[in-house]
């Protein structure tokens, strides 16, 4: 009988977190589609690249908040519930995008997606961290991870065949496909029991809503002004989650050293992947004089190898440690943007390989560092931190793609990072891919001097 009731138990794990995998895949497709289209929405109404940023970038800020938001509320409500008012959320969203006459109502279809879709994120790190042991939580984030890269591959193909040939408004349609995993996680998810509620803290959340916004303006409007704005924001917002009983963000859970410290690798690492969904698109389209559905293409291999590997990635982080599969990351990172900007705007065949390794890094470190982190947070407090681990990746998300917007606008430039690329055509995004390969080399030493100590003191595996 007990082993009859272990083996359903662990049937619906695994159908939980198949579940999981097809939502992650839908919401990664409602981000990655619109980088491949945003060329074409930039044409239609007239748009600077870093007005056009802004369909990324504000659903990526909504997106972080709501991570974090989420990971909260599933501390105190039943995540089932969650997620259903999440989703109709963002289908709500998906319908505005779908009738936009304007710019400013695909911006807001966007953001109400992202209000909406950010509960996928926090979910998919409370589940394997909820449902798994810590010894088989590394084959779970594998899965998810693989999702992640699956639905990074196909986006741009869709984008691609729905841009080129119908257009972009029905790349809003096809995010609605994510609702048909909304019955299943409400059949599979446990009922909870009442749990202790506490009030959300919503000044604090819309303090740290109004620090990532104009700090980001401030950045592609080139406006001190603004840039003041959000340093006062942020000042308030410190002042609150230090003076309110219940901040949105508890200052006690950076006093542990091995969260805070994957929280500052996690999010340097995920700002660095933007080179490949944001920026890589533009320069296939930009310099190579690809269609979208070609840009797509070329992108293909590489996010379909990393999410055939990404179970491997999770089996190894649990046989081999999380550093093992950390530092494969930071090699085919490195090596993956090394070439990058040097092949910059050659042989959309030679990047196609190249982006091989750069997509394996991508999906390895997601692995490693998710399951370092969620190791290092006590049980009670895994939806708010794993909430916050998001949140930082978008943020360093968000960051990174206004930052290479901005980047891209400049004219006649004369600074060649990397003396051996070979078109200068591609000057642009050769010196940001150069860029990206030196904050690579940051981001492992910063890893190997604190995870090396945390080994010897059982942090990490």
């Amino acid at each position: 009988m007990k082993e009859t009731i272990l083996e359903n138990n662990e049937s619906r794990k695994r159908k939980l977190i198949l579940i999981l995998a097809f939502a992650m895949v839908i919401s990664v497709m409602n981000s990655t589609m619109f980088n491949i289209a945003l060329p074409t929405i930039t044409e239609e109404f007239h748009l600077q690249p870093s007005q056009a940023g802004w369909i990324v970038t504000g659903y990526i800020v909504v997106y972080a908040i709501g991570s974090v938001m989420f990971g909260k509320l599933a501390d105190k409500y039943e995540l089932k519930n969650l997620l259903t008012i999440g989703l109709l959320i963002f289908a709500v969203g998906s319908l505005i995008g779908f009738l936009a006459p304007s710019f400013w109502f695909v911006l807001a279809g966007r953001i109400l997606q992202a209000m909406g879709a950010s509960v996928i994120p926090a979910t998919s790190m409370i589940i394997p961290t909820r449902y798994f042991t810590p010894e088989t939580r590394g084959r779970a984030l594998g899965i998810t991870s693989s999702a992640t890269a699956f639905g990074t591959a196909v986006g741009p193909i869709v984008a691609g065949l729905v841009t080129n040939f119908i257009s972009w408004h029905y790349l809003f349609v096809i995010s609605l496909l994510i609702l048909i995993a909304l019955p299943f996680f409400r059949s599979f998810l446990d009922s909870e029991e009442a749990k202790v509620k506490s009030k959300t803290d919503l000044i604090g959340a819309f303090l740290l809503a109004g620090t990532l916004a104009f700090l980001l303006l401030a950045i592609t409007q080139g406006s001190l002004l603004l840039a003041f704005i959000g340093i006062i924001f942020f000042t308030l917002f410190l002042w609150r989650i230090r003076t309110t009983e219940n901040p949105f963000i508890q200052g006690s859970l950076f006093k542990n050293k091995s969260f805070s410290a994957g929280l500052l690798v996690s999010a340097l690492s995920s700002g660095i992947g933007f080179g490949i969904p944001y920026l890589t698109p533009l320069l296939l389209q930009g310099i190579n004089g690809l269609s979208p559905l070609l840009s797509g293409l070329v992108m293909f291999p590489g996010a379909v190898l990393a999410a055939l590997l990404g179970r491997k990635g999770g089996k190894l982080a649990d046989q081999k440690g999380n550093g093992f599969v950390a530092y494969t990351a930071l090699l085919c990172f490195f090596l993956g943007y090394g070439v990058l900007s040097i092949i910059a705007g050659s042989s959309p065949y030679l990047i196609m390989f190249v982006l091989l390794l750069a997509y394996v890094g991508q999906t390895f470190i997601q692995i490693a560092l998710g399951n370092t982190v969620s190791r290092s947070l006590p049980k009670e407090q895994a939806g708010v931190g794993m909430g916050i681990f998001m949140m930082m990746n978008f943020i360093a998300g968000a960051t990174a793609t206004t930052l290479i917007s901005k980047a891209l606008e400049i004219k006649d430039a004369s600074l060649q990072l990397n003396p051996f690329l070979l078109e200068h055509n591609s000057l642009n995004y050769s010196n940001i891919y150069a860029v990206l390969t030196i904050l690579i080399v940051i981001v492992t030493l910063i890893y190997s001097s604190n995870f090396k100590k945390q080994r010897s003191e059982g942090y990490e595996k």
